[in-house]
C-alpha cells in the first residue's frame, strides 16, 4: 500500500513504527521487556494510577483526582495477543478518567504462544468479575461499566461481552472497540500478504491468531475465541467501533458493525480516512488521532451517564 494512500498528518510518524519480529522468541521477550518500562510519564495530570494484583487479577487503576462519575470502565490492551502491557494505554486510560469521571481498570492478560485460548479471554472474565467485586470501594456503580479494548484487546473485549451475555448477571453498559482483531478468517486470506498493511500486516496477523489458537487460523471456530465467529449477536449490549479505512482490520470491522446493527444492537461506527492499524496510539498529536479519540470519549460520557440506563 502506497504512503500517498495515508493520511498526510501521520505519514512521517508512520515510516517511523518499527517492523514487528514477532515470529522470533528472543525478539519478542525483548520487546516485552522494553514495553514494561513504559508509562508514568504518559499518565496525564489529574489522574493517580496503581497497578495491583489481587485474587488472581493483575491490572492498572486509573482514578479521576477531580472525584468519579460512578461509571467504570474496563479496558483490554493491544498487541496482536503476543506482546503488550497496561503501561502501552496510559495516555488513553487517564485521559479517559480526567475526561469523562471514569475508573478505568486495564487488565493485564497472559500472552500467548506460551498462554494459548482461552488463558488471556479468562483473564478478562476474572478482571471483570474483580472489578464488579470492587466497585463499592472505587465508587463506581456495577451497572454502568463499559468493556473496551483496541486491536486484540478490542476483539478480547468483543469476546468478553458475548461470554457475560450467555453467563447472565450483571451486564456492560456499553462496548468500545478500536480497531478490533475480530477474525481469525482474515489471517487465513493468503492473497492479503502481499498488500502492505501499514504497522500491522497479514503476515503477522496469522501468527498473532495461530500463537493464540494454537493452530491454523480460518478452521473451526471455538466459542469466544474470535468475536466474528459468533452467530446470534442479539442482545449484546451498545457498542461502539473505530477503525481506519486503510486498517487490515476494517473490513471485519465494518461488517462487524453492520451485523451488530441488523441484530437490533445500537452500534455507531467511527471511521478515520487514511489511518492504518493503531494509529490514535503511535501518533496521538496527530489532530486526526485527537479528533479520533475525542469523539471515543465522547461516546463513553454519554453512554454511562446516569440516565442513560
Amino acid at each position: 500500500m502506497e504512503l500517498a494512500k495515508v493520511h498526510p498528518e501521520l505519514r512521517q510518524a508512520v515510516k517511523r513504527v518499527p517492523a514487528l519480529p514477532l515470529h522470533r522468541p528472543r525478539l519478542r521477550n525483548l520487546l516485552r521487556a522494553a514495553q514494561r518500562g513504559l508509562g508514568r510519564d504518559a499518565v496525564v495530570d489529574g489522574v493517580r494510577f496503581r497497578d495491583l494484583s489481587e485474587e488472581g487479577v493483575d491490572v492498572r487503576v486509573y482514578e479521576p483526582e477531580a472525584g468519579a462519575s460512578g461509571a467504570g470502565l474496563l479496558w483490554i490492551h493491544g498487541g496482536g495477543l503476543v506482546i503488550g502491557q497496561p503501561s502501552q494505554d496510559d495516555r488513553f486510560c487517564s485521559t479517559a478518567a480526567r475526561d469523562t469521571g471514569l475508573v478505568v481498570v486495564s487488565v493485564d492478560y497472559r500472552l500467548a504462544p506460551e498462554h494459548p485460548f482461552p488463558a488471556a479471554s479468562d483473564d478478562c472474565v476474572a478482571a471483570w468479575d474483580w472489578f464488579q467485586r470492587s466497585c463499592e470501594r472505587f465508587g463506581v456503580d456495577a451497572d454502568r461499566i463499559v468493556v473496551g479494548g483496541q486491536s486484540a484487546g478490542g476483539g478480547l473485549a468483543a469476546c468478553l461481552v458475548q461470554r457475560l451475555h450467555d453467563r447472565g448477571g450483571v451486564q456492560p453498559r456499553a462496548q468500545l472497540l478500536g480497531c478490533p482483531m475480530l477474525d481469525d478468517r482474515t489471517a487465513a486470506r493468503s492473497e492479503l500478504d502481499g498488500e502492505r498493511h501499514w504497522v500491522w500486516n497479514n503476515r503477522l496477523n496469522r501468527f498473532g491468531w495461530r500463537a493464540y489458537l494454537g493452530r491454523e487460523p480460518g478452521g473451526e471456530a471455538e466459542p469466544y475465541a474470535a468475536a466474528a465467529r459468533r452467530d446470534d449477536l442479539r442482545g449484546l449490549p451498545p457498542a461502539w467501533i473505530g477503525v481506519g479505512d486503510i486498517d487490515l482490520f476494517f473490513e471485519e470491522a465494518t461488517g462487524y458493525a453492520r451485523r451488530l446493527r441488523e441484530a437490533g444492537v445500537d452500534c455507531e461506527l467511527e471511521v478515520a480516512p487514511g489511518a492504518p492499524h493503531g494509529f490514535e496510539a503511535w501518533a496521538p498529536d496527530a489532530p486526526v488521532s485527537e479528533d479520533f479519540s475525542r469523539r471515543s470519549r465522547g461516546w463513553l460520557a454519554r453512554v454511562v451517564s446516569a440516565g442513560n440506563a
